[in-house]
């Protein structure tokens, strides 16, 4: 276990330098301790394991968004679990109780459905034009270049609390926008 998260942190530490192939490595080795770790925790809370690949797809994107504020004098397993413990946490608290049905029993009935329309890139690049140009700046700084929130702060001479607000608003501003087309 020890030698596992040691090998973690040096792929971290490697991938905060700009290696690509060390960043693939570790989020391929993290993503099936994290399933396993996800599904336990769903399980423990008493709930069904049919959500925890969507958990585990928000742990990856919050490490990956989040990366920048890892210490990378300190071990990467705390750090990675912490995000991991906050999402599952923030995951229950969403599902609150329902009553989980299986789809199965609605196989002939969603057979019938034309499939969900996605917006295609150039709608998003389209909708993403209507944003106000801080927030239409940030989510292009953020989530198309990968900047970090303090680059992207420094970048647009913003406090970093101010850029998480744009970026919260425009990601809640171009979801709305999409849902309704």
């Amino acid at each position: 276990m020890r030698e596992r998260e040691d090998e973690w942190t040096v792929l971290m530490r490697s991938a905060m330098e700009g290696d690509g192939a060390a960043y693939h490595r570790l989020l391929k080795a993290i993503t099936p301790v994290l399933r396993a770790a996800t599904r336990r925790g769903l399980s423990r809370a008493g709930q069904g394991v049919d959500q925890s690949e969507d958990i585990v797809q928000d742990i990856l994107l919050a490490v990956h968004l989040k990366r920048h504020t890892w210490d990378a004098n300190a071990p990467f397993a705390p750090w990675l679990f912490a995000i991991a413990r906050n999402k599952l946490i923030d995951a229950l608290r969403r599902r609150g109780r329902r009553v989980f049905v299986d789809i199965d029993d609605f196989a002939e009935t969603l057979a019938d459905q034309p499939p969900a329309e996605t917006a295609s890139p150039s709608e998003v690049a389209a909708q993403l034009q209507t944003l106000p140009a801080r927030q239409r700046d940030v989510l292009q700084s953020i989530a198309v270049e990968s900047a970090s929130i303090k680059d992207t702060a420094k970048r647009f001479s913003m406090s970093e609390g101010a850029v998480r607000v744009a970026l919260h608003r425009g990601l809640a501003s171009l979801t709305a926008k999409l849902r309704e087309r």
